[in-house]
């Protein structure tokens, strides 16, 4: 076995607020897991500044540099083997793997790196500075879309390897097959958060009022926008159910097994996790043509032009009434983005390594 130190530093996998990048995270380790590795915590160090402040910057490259003194220490006689970062951009830069892993000598690995050299000058000047040298450390990129490949490829240093490595989930059991219903049941899993989140709900609010059939929509998610949201969809009354953060894992899988679609616009997602937990519930989604959802869509469920309230509407109409299209979905989450097709593919690009 391998031991690797693992770091997340826009969100630890033990962080308290659930979300997509926790998700993710989290998915990471029990594929290496299943990759025969053993994976340590090395840090829950967060770096993230959301709002281009250089005095949180600094105070957060001193806790890091604090950090890295520990972890030396630690592992003065006994070091990992190799080290595995999720998640590396301008707001949420990795402190910590470059320099250890110079320090120590071993592989170091990013998943989900993004370039952004613009933000070289402005409010994230150092913490972009940070990232980037980040990515030009790393032995191996595993690029999660098409979009951060084209920058990856563009920026990268001679003789870096990048490779393309799907997002991916555990699929779990088969779903039940879906209880006849009257209406169009709709399902939306989400956090309340401003900006692209709400500019979605908002989206999402547009396009209901196409709609020609009977429908409800159940709400999971909460957040600081809350109040925004209802007021955005407040418009269609008690055909909206709002159920809060659904943190059992079970009763989440239900849901999305009841529900016939999952439309979701998906502004700006990095690729959504929603739609893969869907779609591995056997339920088809609608969402925006943009790269992210662009890379997790299965051919069965659809994807419809930016702002285009109408035919969002007509998209969910039309893979509702498609018997195969949740089955379908389904069986393209389990040929490319299960947690066992991740571990295999990890299996042999860290093997390379080590």
């Amino acid at each position: 076995m391998t031991r690797v130190a693992f770091h997340a530093p826009l969100k630890p996998p033990d962080h308290p607020t659930p979300s997509g990048d926790r998700r993710m995270a989290r998915l990471f380790i029990e594929a290496l897991r299943r990759a025969g590795h053993t994976v340590e915590i090395a840090s829950t160090l967060r770096t993230r500044d959301g709002t281009g402040d250089e005095a949180v910057q600094a105070e957060t490259m001193r806790a890091a540099a604090t950090e890295r003194a520990r972890l030396i220490a630690a592992w003065d006689r006994d070091p990992p083997a190799l080290w595995f970062t999720y998640h590396c951009y301008y707001k949420a830069p990795d402190l910590l793997g470059p320099i250890l892993s110079e320090r120590f000598g071993i592989p170091y690995v990013i998943a989900e790196a993004s370039r952004a050299r613009k933000r070289l000058d402005g409010p994230w000047a150092g913490f972009a500075r940070a990232s980037e040298a980040a990515v030009d450390r790393a032995d191996l990129l595993l690029a999660m879309t098409a979009h951060d490949r084209a920058a990856l490829d563009r920026d990268a240093p001679a003789g870096q390897r990048i490779v393309d490595f799907p997002p991916f989930l555990d699929p779990g059991p088969d779903p039940a097959p879906k209880a006849a219903s009257d209406g169009l049941r709709l399902l939306t899993v989400a956090m309340m958060r401003g900006g692209d989140k709400l500019a979605s709900y908002r989206a999402l609010s547009d396009a209901l009022a196409h709609l020609d059939r009977d429908w409800t929509l159940t709400v999971v998610g909460d957040g600081p926008e809350r109040e925004a949201v209802e007021a955005a969809l407040g418009r269609y009354g008690e055909r909206v159910r709002y159920l809060g953060q659904v943190a059992d894992a079970a009763r989440l899988r239900a849901l999305y097994e009841a529900a016939d679609v999952v439309p979701w616009p998906g502004v700006n997602e990095a690729y959504g996790m929603v739609y893969l937990e869907a779609q591995a519930a056997g339920t088809p989604v609608v969402a925006e043509d943009r790269p992210g959802p662009r890379s997790v869509v299965a051919p069965a469920s659809m994807l419809v032009s930016q702002g285009d309230a109408a035919g969002f509407s007509r998209a969910v109409e039309a893979v509702a009434t498609r018997p195969d299209a949740g089955r379908k979905a389904r069986a393209h989450v389990l040929a490319r983005h299960g947690v066992d097709a991740a571990a295999q593919r990890l299996a042999a690009l860290l093997g390379d390594l080590t």
